[in-house]
């Protein structure tokens, strides 16, 4: 269904926010607006990705706390705080974002889609099966994404992460997604499950803590998560197959309001326009050991490293597999997302993702 027009996307939710506003604006409030060169640094108030998961602990921290002040001579320090535990809800960051009250944060996609399904376009489910393919499709995205956040949005794109690959673990022994059918498989987001539908399995939306607990109880016969996430969970106690291809990876953007942003004078715009391409790209690095080690630990190999030993067979990609893969994007995936997304959306998919792929999108 096309998106509505008529509000600007922050208006529609703005009465229900004013506590939140008032809260958020104590803890995040705007960045010092200091002259180059004065002997205060700025403080650059940022709100992070997920709480807990090595993107936020291990890279988005660390960067923020020692880095910055590094890069910067001192004169920028970052202070961060996750998302998840600042009372903010992961689909209200943008629109937080357009109005200045958080200065600076990472969005989650899968979230952000809920008001902003154009957003979506670069983590479709199946479109990206490894992550060399996710790279070339972020690439071809990248200019449209930017220029639909400064223009709805006042925001400026300054990186885009990836969490590890999201892979389907199920119960019982299957070769591929045509082995699916009637499964009950869980989902996190409206995209996995028309997937889901289109393979004639049945969808089941559950939070991640759910999993377990569900496939136990026999709600569940198959997930959707990450390599070593569902590991840590103990799916590989209570699984015994694991596909290797990526169903959808989990995208975040990290933006500032423009507002806060113009504040930094342009030579430490640049220094940490460069300090965040290199997080990016240690980001993406480790999204990509972390894949892998998932599905070394699930498999019981020598080099797990992050994860417990299971016992689990690795399903492997086929051309059986690539094909319905093709016919599922085309059929099913491209056209709902259409379908929610609107006219405008298929345009822009065919003129920046068509050309490469040689998969258009209708517009009518």
């Amino acid at each position: 269904m096309p998106r509505q027009a008529a509000m600007p996307p922050a208006a529609r939710h703005h009465l229900s926010w004013r506590p939140l506003l008032l809260l958020l604006a104590c803890l995040f409030g705007t960045p010092a607006a200091g002259a180059e060169g004065e002997a205060e640094p700025i403080t650059v108030k940022v709100l992070g990705g997920l709480a807990g998961v090595s993107q936020y602990v291990s890279f988005e921290a660390p960067f923020w706390t020692s880095k910055v002040p590094e890069i910067t001579g001192g004169r920028i320090r970052g202070e961060i705080a996750p998302f998840d535990r600042s009372g903010v809800r992961g689909q209200e960051t943008l629109q937080l974002l357009r109005l200045g009250v958080v200065p600076f944060a990472t969005a989650l996609l899968g979230l952000s889609a809920a008001d902003e399904p154009e957003l979506n376009a670069i983590d479709l489910p199946v479109m990206s099966p490894d992550q060399a393919t996710l790279r070339e499709t972020v690439a071809l995205y990248e200019p449209r994404i930017k220029m639909l956040l400064r223009n709805r949005y006042n925001v400026e794109l300054l990186a885009i992460y990836t969490y590890p690959a999201q892979v389907m673990f199920c119960q019982r022994a299957f070769s591929g997604l045509g082995d699916l059918a009637g499964r009950r498989i869980r989902v996190s987001s409206v995209a996995q499950a028309e997937l889901v539908t289109g393979l004639g399995g049945i969808p089941i939306l559950l939070p991640f803590a759910e999993i377990v607990s569900a496939m136990r109880a026999g709600i569940a016969e198959c997930a959707i998560t990450g390599t070593l996430s569902g590991n840590t969970i103990g799916l590989h106690e209570i699984t015994t197959h694991v596909s290797r291809v990526a169903i959808t990876w989990g995208i975040s953007l990290f933006a500032a309001n423009q507002t806060a942003w113009a504040r930094i004078s342009p030579e430490l715009q640049a220094k940490l326009q460069a300090g965040l391409r290199e997080l990016q790209e240690e980001i993406w690095q480790a999204a990509a050991r972390e894949t892998e080690d998932g599905l070394l630990c699930n498999a019981g190999g020598e080099a797990c490293r992050g994860g417990r030993r299971g016992r689990m067979t690795v399903v492997e990609d086929s051309a059986a597999d690539r094909a319905l893969r093709a016919q599922l994007l085309r059929d099913t995936v491209l056209p709902m997302w259409i379908q929610r997304c609107g006219p405008d959306c298929a345009e822009a998919w065919n003129r920046y993702i068509a050309p490469v792929r040689g998969l258009r999108a209708a517009t009518h």
